[in-house]
């Protein structure tokens, strides 16, 4: 298997990512064994549609498992205590006026990293074609962007630090 790819988290991210861990580890285990229990005592295993389930949502909850150890393994956490606030960059909050010739809104973002992105909680990833414009803009600042709808024109009205 290839090599897994440090992934940048902000501490959040993290936490969330542990959380889960946590959580698949823990109490849903030993659900999931409670309910293998519980099935293999309605006898015949050959036909038995509870046993099935419960083993198949323990084998994904394994791989899950398995899953979140690589990535909180790999994980690489920015400490968003050093970010220059000034300077858009992951963990960056940002209100910017989007222009696209026809409409014109104000948006804010969170700049979060690839595997903590949620467009429609408003957190972007700094590898998407809007987040990667953003980077290292500054207030005031103005830039044209190319995205899969079309090219935009973004101003950043203000950047703060997301957890400050």
């Amino acid at each position: 298997m290839a090599k897994e790819m440090k992934k940048r988290y902000t501490q959040q991210g993290y936490q969330e990512l542990l959380n889960e861990l946590n959580y698949r580890k823990g109490e849903l285990r030993e659900k999931i064994k409670n309910d293998i229990a519980v099935a293999r005592s309605f006898g015949d295993l050959s036909e038995n549609a509870e046993y099935d389930a419960a083993r198949n949502e323990q084998g994904i909850n394994e791989a899950r498992i398995k899953e979140l150890e690589e990535l909180v393994e790999n994980a690489v956490v920015i400490d968003e205590a050093s970010i220059d606030s000034s300077v858009v960059s992951l963990g960056s909050t940002v209100t910017v006026r989007i222009s696209d010739g026809k409409s014109e809104s104000e948006v804010t973002y969170s700049l979060v990293g690839s595997n903590e992105a949620d467009p429609f909680s408003g957190k972007i990833s700094d590898l998407s074609p809007i987040g990667a414009g953003l980077v290292e803009m500054r207030e005031g600042e103005e830039k044209e962007i190319e995205t899969p709808s079309g090219t935009i024109r973004i101003k950043v009205l203000k950047v703060s630090r997301t957890n400050a």
